[in-house]
């Protein structure tokens, strides 16, 4: 089975999976690469695989988490909706990586100028998009530092990239929340679960203080 180039999967732990995606977003803003046999990946691959970190990230086209932090196939296991939202089908997904699968570290990732926050911020309502819109709504009441009712919508940059942060963290809670997997997991240290914003204008993702990394 493929096995990162530095570390033993088995054998890492969630801070040693971070470094590594820390380092390979450090090669996505330098526009350096590493040399990955991808067709080699695909026969090492194809009956088995080992991820060592799980994304729960957004569905924007512009921040696919590959190639991010400049991983190969057999690498992410990547979990993708609009508002990096915690829905119950994304938990399961996030379980599977981390209890079946062996993944040592979840990421939950946002993105500046985000599309769904920005609808949620103006409460849009259309066809199934309210769905998405519900599970953002909590991050909105709780920003209690914008108190002008004509600045609490998506007009308002700052106002945005505040829900957008306050909304990673609250899909993080409800993970924990909702997951006895999760939870037991990360409580016992197998797993970590950590927050990241994407910034689209510079390529760097900047992880959040105050999560569940040990």
């Amino acid at each position: 089975m493929y096995k990162h180039p530095l570390l033993d999967r088995d054998k890492m732990t969630p801070q040693e999976a971070l470094d590594i995606l820390i380092e390979g977003n450090e090669r996505f803003i330098n526009n350096f690469s590493d040399n990955k046999d991808m067709q080699g990946l695909v026969h090492i691959l194809q009956n088995k695989q080992h991820p060592f970190a799980a994304f729960l990230s957004c569905s924007d086209s512009r921040a696919p988490v590959e190639l991010l932090f400049d991983q190969a196939l057999g690498d992410i296991f990547s979990v993708r909706l609009a508002g990096s939202i915690a829905s119950d089908k994304a938990i399961g997904s996030l379980e599977f990586s981390s209890k079946y699968l062996g993944s040592k570290l979840i990421v939950v990732m946002g993105h500046t100028s985000c599309g769904a926050v920005k609808a949620a911020c103006d409460d849009f309502k259309d066809g199934h998009i309210g769905e998405i819109i519900n599970l953002i709504k909590p991050s909105i009441r709780h920003e209690k530092t914008v108190v002008n009712t004509e600045e609490r919508n998506s007009k308002n940059p700052e106002f945005v990239e505040k829900i957008n942060e306050l909304n990673v963290r609250y899909q993080i809670d409800t993970i924990m929340r909702l997951s006895d997997i999760v939870t037991d997991m990360v409580e016992s240290h197998q797993i970590g679960i950590i927050g990241g914003v994407y910034d689209l204008a510079t390529g760097r993702v900047k992880f959040l203080e105050n999560t569940f990394l040990k």
